[in-house]
């Protein structure tokens, strides 16, 4: 089934060019205001919404308001095109209800692509909406609120026992169900950003706002959302209590708690990962200098040891035809001194070569028995992190501190 656009815009010109870019893909329903574009998505219930923003009679935020407000029409992802693209712009679009931005004039295959996006997101959103409902029902039921504080700490004591993201976010998450507010967390993780919702997916102008604001202050305030940034996490809320001053200002004393302690976990993961990834490296290594050294002191003593052979060999057959070359007596006798000689001194260096390759072996033979224990070592780690993650603390668990 084709997926189904709604292009509301006062611009005929861009209809058509969205009509040429689209109509290969997708089918194409235009409004050409506000008034008709509401209409028209509570009668088609279109899979995307392309939105312009300056439009004679409602512009595109109050449109977009209204889309949001009506539950027909409010999870329909919606795409405002611009011809502004200042950040003031863009949070007007997303406190608005906006899912993307796009500046006019686009790009065909940046518009093709930006809408690949918003179905994918839509169609993850309504599959994730069951589980997320059910997780939070669950959730609600396994917590009790016994103070602020107390959940904080309860919430550190759960991050001892995490060490991915996954469960770390299912603990965060968790911290934030009973208070009814929607979350989105972004972590700076090994030099990626990994972003989750406790609403399902994240749109992309979500993404957008947490990369713009990333450098920022530490608080962020812009309508009833709110950023709170630490170098490792951020955190997006999006229905913050605006109507009850004292319930705001306690929620923007809280959460800088559990942020720490989220922030300092995040960093404590990175390097376990990096050091168990050095400790990996470092084990390879050895095996490499075990392998070489092996093969060379192996082919250091067959080589002399094939020396020693091939000059015996050379006095064997000498001292048996030398008497045909019709040397002197004295000049016989100097040539096969001189070659057995040389044969002592060769057997001398192969004896020396010996003793090298079995001192060489206790070194590699120590550095087999490190090997195992490293080994070892690395594989009682990462079972440890394994059974901890099973045997997790659960959240029935409270710390009553008032």
């Amino acid at each position: 089934m084709s997926k189904i656009i709604l292009a509301i815009d006062d611009d005929k010109f861009i209809h058509l060019i969205i009509e040429e870019t689209l109509k290969d893909f997708c089918k194409v329903i235009h409004a050409s205001n506000g008034e008709e574009g509401i209409r028209s998505a509570v009668k088609n219930n279109p899979d995307i919404i392309l939105l312009d923003v300056e439009m004679p009679g409602m512009n595109g935020y109050e449109v977009c308001e209204l889309l949001k407000r009506d539950s027909s029409t409010s999870d329909i992802p919606v795409m405002f095109l611009s011809g502004k693209g200042a950040l003031s712009e863009r949070v007007k679009g997303y406190n608005s209800g906006g899912n993307d931005y796009i500046v006019k004039p686009f790009e065909v295959e940046e518009l093709q692509a930006r809408i690949d996006v918003l179905y994918k997101y839509r169609k993850n959103s309504d599959s994730l909406k069951g589980d997320i409902e059910q997780a939070q029902t669950t959730a609600e039921i396994a917590m009790t609120d016994s103070g602020d504080m107390g959940r904080v700490m309860r919430y550190v004591g759960q991050t001892y026992h995490t060490h991915n993201l996954k469960a770390l976010t299912e603990y965060f998450m968790e911290f934030f169900t009973p208070l009814n507010l929607h979350v989105v967390v972004v972590y700076r993780y090994l030099g990626e950003s990994k972003i989750f919702s406790n609403q399902g997916a994240v749109c992309p102008l979500e993404q957008e706002l947490f990369e713009r604001c990333v450098d920022g202050e530490r608080f962020i305030d812009f309508g009833a959302r709110t950023i709170i940034n630490y170098p490792n996490v951020s955190i997006l809320i999006k229905n913050m209590p605006l109507s009850d001053a004292a319930l705001y200002g306690r929620y923007k004393d809280l959460f800088p708690h559990i942020l720490e302690a989220t922030n300092a976990k995040v960093q404590a993961m990175e390097v376990n990962d990096l050091v168990l990834e050095q400790a990996n490296e470092i084990t390879d290594t050895f095996a490499l200098v075990d392998r070489t050294l092996r093969n060379q002191i192996e082919a250091l003593y067959k080589h002399t040891e094939l020396s020693v052979k091939q000059v015996d060999a050379l006095y064997n057959n000498l001292t048996n035809t030398i008497s045909n070359l019709g040397l002197e007596t004295e000049q016989e006798a100097y040539v096969l001194n001189s070659i057995e000689n040389t044969v002592r001194e060769l057997e001398k260096n192969l004896d020396i070569n010996n003793a090298i390759r079995t001192a060489f072996d206790d070194v590699l033979d120590y550095m087999a028995h490190i090997m195992e224990q490293r080994a070892s070592l690395l594989e009682r780690l990462t079972k440890e992190q394994v059974n901890s993650v099973a045997n997790e603390i659960t959240s029935q668990i409270d710390v009553e501190l008032f």
